[in-house]
């Protein structure tokens, strides 16, 4: 604690810089302070002082900040770090450094709905720091990103939750005009993601986001951009200082289209393959080896908005087959002349479990890198062998400030299979017996842009148990989670 408290005051030292990376609830209203798709250069939260200033964007690298090349844009004290020229002659030659801080307070009065004795009530801190430098010569670019992630108080910790210091990103990534597109590389440790990220994701609900060790092309023409993939995902250890490693026993490779279609409106699809070498599922162990199908049509029309997904499996699990499938669906009506303007969601979700455990196929979805955020913070949903309805009304009472309620009703696809927790972890005494009912859960959420640098979120889900986890020796579970977060 101490540590972090230190680390609190430096950073409220620091003179103010440009835009921040805040908390927010995403258009489609999904609880997540994630852009949709981090393989896009992402729009700025908000418009920073002066107008061309660059915002600080939630995927660091996808900053530019040669606009500092004009002494007239250096209106922060940092500004000498945000934009280090290194030619005299091309402003686009330059090193830049950032960095931001991540608390969250949580307290959980039922991980895994009180099954598990080896994971009791608990309450704790998680804290973030990530440090960057960024340098930009021509069309290459060289990004290193650092990060050290504490949680001090948490009595279970996982490979999610601390990893003292470590390397989160460093790649080199080239753009070049090719004919009348352009083309984008990258090769290193980098992130990545898709869409809404509900099955490739940065994982930032928990303190340690996903990198993989990768190979990331892209080609853009028009309305179309055509994207390839090789990656090795991180593991996360915190036994020393830069300890994680990716593995060939653990890949993920495939390739995505992408259209606008319909004015501004998005259609995509992509395949991938998914391999570990050591996967575990409550009726099978072995090698898995399972390819993905993808298809998302997103966009908005007037006062509506639409996100739909789904997500089709096969392959194989050790001697078994696999046959599984996923969707996600959230529909938006906002009154934006409306006090409030207030916009009325409906998110519906469904993955498919195993129905027959002896039958020789795996109906078990597995959910990839799943965003925690997407259901809720509190962890008592996996997206695995479940049905999902949840009306929301959003409010937003000033520009900064955004307000949810949800209530959310859970069901099982199969009673044959267990009920999931996040990301993937089976509910003991769960899988064939009860009935398909799980549970009801109320969330309310609320997002609030202090500054330009600063912002912060509360989250609070009760969760109401079903018999089915009663009889399994669970109860209802009470979340809580408090956070602040500062950019540079």
């Amino acid at each position: 604690m101490k540590r972090l408290g230190g680390l609190v005051a430096c950073l409220v030292a620091l003179p103010c810089a440009a835009g921040a990376q805040t908390s927010s609830v995403a258009p489609q209203g999904v609880t997540t302070d994630e852009p949709e798709d981090l393989t896009e250069p992402a729009k700025p939260i908000e418009a920073s002082r002066p107008p061309l200033r660059p915002a600080i964007l939630f995927n660091r690298w996808q900053e530019d900040w040669s606009i500092l090349a004009d002494p007239a844009q250096r209106t922060e004290p940092l500004d000498r770090l945000k934009y280090i020229p290194l030619s005299g002659t091309d402003p686009g030659t330059y090193l830049s450094l950032g960095g931001g801080l991540r608390e969250r307070f949580e307290a959980n009065d039922a991980p895994s709905f009180g099954t598990n004795p080896a994971n009791p009530a608990d309450s704790y801190l998680i804290s973030r720091l990530e440090l960057h430098a960024d340098l930009r010569t021509g069309p290459i670019q060289t990004f290193v990103q650092f990060q050290s992630d504490f949680a001090p108080g948490k009595r279970v910790r996982g490979p999610v939750d601390s990893d003292r210091l470590d390397l989160e990103q460093a790649f080199v990534a080239l753009v070049e005009p090719l004919g009348s597109g352009t083309i984008k590389v990258r090769a290193g440790r980098q992130q990545f993601a898709f869409d809404l990220q509900r099955f490739v994701a940065a994982r930032d609900g928990p303190n340690v986001r996903q990198s993989f060790d990768a190979v990331w092309g892209d080609y853009e023409i028009g309305r179309w951009r055509f994207i390839g993939y090789y990656s090795r995902p991180v593991a996360n250890r915190d036994v020393e200082a830069f300890d994680d490693r990716s593995s060939r026993h653990n890949l993920f490779y495939g390739a995505r289209v992408e259209r606008h279609v319909l004015g501004g409106n998005e259609l995509s699809a992509y395949w991938s393959r998914f391999s570990n070498d050591d996967a575990s599922y409550l009726t099978v162990k072995g090698a898995e080896r399972r390819d993905v199908w993808d298809v998302r049509f997103a966009g908005k029309r007037r006062a509506l908005d639409w996100d739909i997904e789904g997500m089709a499996q096969t392959g194989h699990v050790g001697a078994q087959r696999v046959r599984a499938w996923a969707f996600g669906s959230l529909f938006g009506y906002t009154f934006a002349a409306r006090l409030l303007a207030p916009r009325i969601g409906l998110q519906i979700d469904g993955a498919s479990g195993d129905r027959h455990p002896s039958d020789g196929t795996l109906g078990t979805f597995n959910p990839l890198f799943p965003n925690g955020y997407y259901v809720t913070l509190s962890g008592y949903t996996g997206y695995v062998n479940f049905l999902h309805i949840k009306p929301s009304l959003t409010v937003h009472p000033s520009k900064r400030l955004s307000v949810m309620g949800a209530t959310g009703l859970q069901w099982r696809m199969t009673t044959a299979d267990a009920v999931y927790t996040q990301p993937t972890t089976p509910v003991a005494r769960t899988a064939g017996t009860g009935s398909r009912w799980t549970g009801l859960y109320g969330q309310f959420r609320a997002d609030w842009r202090m500054t330009g640098h600063w912002s912060s979120a509360l989250e609070a889900v009760h969760f109401a148990v079903g018999r089915t986890i009663r009889d399994a020796g669970g109860h209802d579970g009470n979340y809580l989670g408090v956070e602040i977060k500062y950019g540079w």
